[in-house]
């Protein structure tokens, strides 16, 4: 009908510009290189689903093929996705997270054909390193992982200018300036950015799950397993002298119940105050750099007299963490080596002193014959000893497995155990005698590095120990594996052990590997400065290093004015650097600007918005002989500036030209 107004026809849009072959394969290594570090966490089946697809995707772009259709696309994706729920059990937390990030990105290579599936892939490919960092944080896998931002950094550029005629390794030179100009943002983020205690964001629930460590019980080969592990729990710098190795006792959780098998924490509210003990010497001042463990327990010797900022200390002498060890962390601690401590409550010594009603009747019976002869509890802790040091009793790192009632098996039949066996056995049967006892975990000595003067603690270092509690000294720590194995107090595990190939290789001494140990020991000595700088740079680190400097205690309040007139600074600085021109220009540019020049310094300056034509003209009516050449030069740098395309060949014929250019 006449009167109806006519739909207007519906625009067209601009057709999708298409990835060049030099920029999928920047996305094709960045994207391999992103995921490289995941090969020890995936399943083999992802892996070589990843390396299956990645080819599939660039055999097509090779052969100049089609992409697969949509359809089969779907089947890969539902078939991924499902292939790591039935791995996983979920799609949520660290684990199944990164395998269905990985699954979907090796799916979207298949369907990536735009710029705008470019720009997707690079993003994906900072997932991926970003989620690598849940899993380790050492200098070496942060190195690669920087060297792979740079690259995907290069990739993106590629994307976006991949007409621009840039070489291959043109974008690699780019990203390296970014980088170079980027430090020092970085540095000043670092270092002044206020800190907040914990992540910024909700983390998985298992991402810090796999970590090995000092458990919160004990039972036969709980601590045992420990040994086989080389892993670092912590380091130790001391401000004066090291305390000699049968001194250095860890102190970790403390163990109350016992069910017949198993000891066991109880729930005890830490204080924010140090409990009190009477020091009976000097005390000993130290720095300890904590591993994460994702545990609030923290270590310190005994006896701890000093807290670390946001920890408690329980009656038990334990310090607690408001939230759980999930990042290197650096404290300061003071101890003393000999003390007295205050008096045993009712509840605790009805704690100290509980046990099954029924098990282990000759280990009873043999406390009994002790108490016969001699009650007190100085004595029956001497007869127990005794009973380790005179009896064939054996520390092995591979203690047969006990019967229902471990006590009585351990004592009269297997007498070979570990740390735990000993004190299990020790602490039961001073209960039985009347005499209160508890369990205590942590580590035991720990390896001087001489090339950077600290202890190391490793998780082969666990050990545990009793507390007897008796009048006029109250708690007094007896180290039953001592009776059995004193070499394992005073020298370390390694002394305690016949066949050294037992223990995990950076525990042993002697044999022809030293050489290997002694370059772990200055790696090592490179990580603490890593991890005590870098990985450890806390709230209380931040606070602490920046009032050292001698601005005094700093808020952060302060932290903030100071960190936004650095950064202010710094752009100024940037600013009369990119006004004087010397950050590098895109080549075509670059080779306009220096032609330009040229005619400026011959009285031929160009207008602000006069175009390169109209501007070659002008040259060529006021200078007739350089009409050619001019005219040649503003029209392959507008085709190459403006026009669809840059071809590397013409990009260099354009600065060939400009470098033959003489105005006169």
């Amino acid at each position: 009908m006449p009167w109806r107004q006519k739909k207007p026809e519906k625009a067209s849009l601009p057709p999708t510009e298409p990835l060049s072959p030099l920029a999928l394969n920047w996305l094709l290594v960045m994207l391999a290189l992103a995921v490289a570090p995941h090969a020890w966490e995936l399943p083999v089946w992802l892996i070589g689903l990843f390396v299956l697809l990645a080819g599939w995707r660039w055999l097509l772009a090779l052969r100049d093929k089609p992409l697969p259709p949509r359809w089969l696309l779907l089947i890969l994706v539902i078939l991924a996705g499902t292939a790591v729920f039935v791995d996983y059990r979920t799609l949520l937390g660290r684990e199944a997270g990164v395998a269905l990030l990985t699954a979907m990105t090796a799916c979207k290579l298949l369907e990536s054909r735009a710029l705008r599936d470019g720009v997707v892939l690079v993003f994906l490919g900072y997932l991926l390193v970003m989620s690598h960092l849940l899993y380790s944080q050492e200098i070496l896998m942060v190195a690669y992982l920087l060297m792979v931002v740079v690259i995907l950094l290069a990739a993106q550029m590629m994307i976006h200018r991949q007409h621009a005629g840039l070489t291959a390794l043109a974008p690699l030179r780019l990203a390296g300036r970014m980088l170079l100009v980027a430090i020092p943002v970085m540095l000043i983020l670092f270092v002044l950015f206020p800190r907040i205690p914990g992540p910024l964001w909700g983390l998985p629930k298992d991402a810090h799950q796999g970590r090995t460590g000092l458990s919160d019980e004990m039972m036969p080969g709980t601590i045992s397993e420990l040994s086989q592990s080389d892993a670092v729990a912590f380091r130790v710098r001391f401000t004066g002298a090291i305390p000699p190795p049968n001194q250095r006792y860890w102190r970790g959780p403390v163990l109350w119940n016992f069910d017949g098998r198993r000891w066991t924490r109880i729930d005890e509210l830490p204080s924010k105050t140090p409990v009190p003990f009477t020091a009976e010497g000097p005390p000993v001042d130290y720095s300890v750099i904590l591993e994460p463990s994702n545990r609030l327990w923290l270590f310190a010797l005994d006896l701890p007299a000093t807290l670390p900022p946001r920890a408690g200390m329980t009656a038990s002498f334990q310090l607690l963490r408001d939230q759980p060890v999930n990042e290197a962390y650096r404290y300061e601690m003071r101890s003393y080596l000999t003390y007295r401590t205050g008096e045993l409550t009712a509840a605790e010594r009805f704690r100290a002193l509980r046990l099954p009603p029924r098990g282990n009747a000759r280990a009873r019976a043999l406390v009994e014959e002790w108490r016969q002869r001699d009650a007190r509890p100085e004595a029956l802790v001497e007869a127990a000893l005794t009973l380790f040091r005179e009896q064939p009793f054996y520390y092995t790192l591979t203690p047969p497995l006990l019967r229902a009632e471990i006590v009585d098996d351990f004592l009269f039949r297997t007498r070979e155990g570990f740390c735990e066996h000993y004190t299990n056995a020790f602490v039961f049967l001073m209960r039985a005698g009347g005499v209160p006892a508890r369990v205590v975990t942590g580590y035991q000595g720990g390896e001087l590095n001489r090339m950077g003067g600290y202890l190391i603690i490793r998780q082969a270092d666990a050990h545990a120990w009793a507390e007897v509690w008796l009048a006029e000294r109250g708690w007094v720590r007896v180290d039953p594996t001592g009776a059995v194995a004193p070499n394992r107090v005073q020298e370390g595990l390694y002394a305690a052990v016949l066949d050294q190939n037992e223990l995990p290789f950076l525990m042993r001494r002697g044999g022809d590997g030293q050489w290997l140990r002694q370059l772990a020991l200055t790696w090592d000595s490179l990580n603490i400065v890593w991890n005590e700088w870098v990985l450890a740079y806390g709230p209380d680190r931040q606070k602490e290093w920046l009032s050292g400097l001698g601005f005094g205690p700093v808020d952060w309040r302060e932290m903030t004015v100071a960190m936004i007139g650095a950064l202010a600074v710094l752009g100024l600085i940037f600013a009369v650097l990119r006004w004087r021109g010397r950050w590098a220009r895109d080549p075509v540019v670059r080779a306009w600007q220096r032609f330009c020049a040229r005619l400026a310094r011959r009285g031929l300056a160009r207008g602000a918005g006069e175009g390169p034509l109209d501007f070659t003209e002008r040259v060529a009516t006021h200078r007739p002989e350089l009409a050619a050449p001019a005219r040649e030069i503003a029209r392959l740098y507008a085709a190459l500036r403006y026009g669809p395309t840059a071809p590397p060949a013409a990009v260099r014929r354009l600065g060939r030209l400009v470098r033959r250019f003489r105005a006169g």
